[in-house]
């Protein structure tokens, strides 16, 4: 069965009339760090950060990214605040909004077929598994779909990545 297309709509009265949540803009259109409330009819309410985009960045990336706006393509022994692109932000130059809250399609590795699935970073730039790899859980997000052409759905919940073996992982 094939994933839904989101169509995210801002719904912050203060924020009416924003970049889309789907758009990517050469021009930086709001702060770094600005933070958004869209919902989508088929995947409900949702939380997006603006970030700056990154070379080989597609819809449904997963991302790490700092305190100035600057992401990375998530791989293996990554650390910091993980967000999903909305857009193919794929340049240093280009602008949009990530996903950090609520459930989007994130891409993953053919293998990821669980719902409830913890997920991991992977060798593999921006894309996540189900694989267990001790260090490199990302902590605040969870499977909600198999995979299906690349993509797999999965719950938010301000995901974070250490690079450290913590909790069950830790004997």
């Amino acid at each position: 069965m094939a994933l839904a297309t989101p169509t995210f709509k801002v719904t912050d009265p203060a924020l009416i009339g924003a970049q889309g949540i789907h758009d990517v803009s050469t021009t930086q259109n709001h702060p770094f760090l600005t933070r958004v409330k869209a919902r989508c009819p088929t995947y409900g309410p949702a939380e997006f950060i603006y970030l700056k985009g990154v070379a080989s960045t597609a819809v449904g990336s997963v991302v790490t990214f700092d305190e100035a706006g600057v992401t990375a393509l998530s791989v293996a022994d990554a650390t910091g605040a993980v967000a999903v692109a909305m857009s193919a932000c794929d340049a240093a130059t280009d602008f949009g909004w990530y996903c950090i809250y609520g459930k989007v399609p994130a891409a993953a590795l053919t293998g990821f077929d669980a719902d409830n699935a913890k997920c991991f970073l992977t060798s593999t730039a921006g894309s996540i598994d189900d694989a267990v790899v001790k260090a490199d859980r990302i902590f605040g997000m969870k499977g909600a779909s198999a995979v299906d052409t690349g993509l797999a759905e999965v719950e938010l919940n301000y995901p974070q990545c250490h690079d450290e073996v913590v909790g069950e992982y830790a004997t």
